[in-house]
């Protein structure tokens, strides 16, 4: 195996176990928020008063996010060398992650029953333009996952 693939496959393994882990927090999360076992997201503003109704949930939620991000930073920073490399590997990450989430809630939860399905993306900063259908986080998560392939292909073979 390449040392590009070896890298590429260490740092999958380390992103759908991220998804697999994110998916059990929003299954939490769903429960203390009123959200019942394969049922949709409700809207930006439903979800925002549902939070508004614990002091702290909104915070420590967007705490776990940055937390996340620093996550794939840390884990696309030591799986290589130079800085495209360690971008691509970031971005590889984050789109397998992204991924994963999704199906690993699929699994637990039933949810969501399609690409079509509308999802809260972040809630960091809170906007409604983060209130889309899944196959948008989703495509742009192949993109993300392609790119980052490529520049981790590209670094590695010249030598790192």
């Amino acid at each position: 195996m390449s040392r590009t693939a070896s890298r590429a496959t260490w740092l999958a393994l380390y992103a759908v176990a991220m998804g697999w882990l994110e998916a059990v927090v929003v299954v939490y999360l769903r429960a203390i928020l009123g959200i019942a076992h394969g049922a949709g997201l409700p809207d930006t503003p439903e979800v925002m008063r549902r939070f508004a109704q614990s002091h702290m949930l909104l915070g420590v939620e967007q705490t776990r996010e940055v937390a996340t991000l620093i996550m794939i930073a840390a884990a696309a920073w030591l799986g290589a060398h130079r800085l495209a490399s360690r971008f691509g590997g970031f971005l590889v990450i984050f789109g397998i992650w992204d991924i994963s989430y999704y199906l690993a809630l699929h699994i637990l939860v039933g949810w969501p029953s399609s690409l079509f399905d509308m999802d809260l993306l972040f809630l960091l900063p809170t906007h409604p333009w983060w209130y889309q259908p899944i196959w948008v986080p989703v495509l742009i998560s192949c993109g993300m996952i392609g790119l980052g392939l490529r520049l981790l292909a590209i670094d590695l073979s010249t030598g790192a």
